[in-house]
Order: structure tokens, then C-alpha cells, then sequence
């Protein structure tokens, strides 16, 4: 009986802490916001067609990134650095298309 408990909680253990290593709850919560904050420049017309897709296309090269760095089980400090800092130049660029004085032609 304690070996089926003992193997049952290593188990739960080596799950629990592999699933650490890789989740990125920031990122995650940054890369949503990102994405609403296109939708919403896109929506008032503040983000043209052709920036949105620059932007979008950046949004899922930081997805892949994000993606090859969890593929081996661990996402290092370095590459969290590394998503992050495309992150901060992905949000600067939005927020510079979204001010930029350029609008969507209205039909």
C-alpha cells in the first residue's frame, strides 16, 4: 500500500514540477493582451489592414517562439527573456501604429 502511494505522489510530483517549468503564465497573459489591443485598434479603425498584419504576423513568430522554447520541457530564464523582450518591442510597435495618425479608409 505505501509503495502504491509513494509511486502515486512521485508521479504527481515529477507532472506537477515538469508543468512549471514550462508554463509561462506572464507571457500568456501579455501575448492576450497584445492580441486585444490589435483587435481594438483594428475595430476604431486606428490599426490599417496592412498593419494589422505586420502585427499579427510578430504576434505569431512570438507564439512559435514561445512554442520551440516549451518543446523540450523547459523554458529557460533566458529564453523567458528573450519572449519578453520581443513582447516589449511587439507592444511598442502596437502602440505606435495605434497613434501613428493614420486610420482606416471608411466605406
Amino acid at each position: 500500500m505505501k509503495r502504491i502511494i509513494l509511486t502515486a505522489a512521485s508521479i504527481l510530483f515529477a507532472t506537477s514540477w515538469s508543468l512549471a517549468q514550462t508554463a509561462t503564465p506572464a507571457i500568456n497573459q501579455t501575448q492576450q493582451t497584445q492580441e486585444q489591443r490589435i483587435n481594438q485598434g483594428i475595430k476604431s479603425g486606428e490599426v490599417t489592414r496592412k498593419e494589422a498584419e505586420k502585427l499579427e504576423a510578430e504576434q505569431a513568430q512570438i507564439q512559435r517562439k514561445k512554442k520551440v522554447a516549451k518543446s523540450d520541457g523547459t523554458v529557460t530564464p533566458k529564453e523567458k527573456a528573450k519572449i519578453k523582450k520581443k513582447q516589449k518591442r511587439a507592444s511598442k510597435k502596437i502602440h505606435h501604429h495605434k497613434h501613428d495618425a493614420q486610420q482606416q479608409p471608411t466605406k
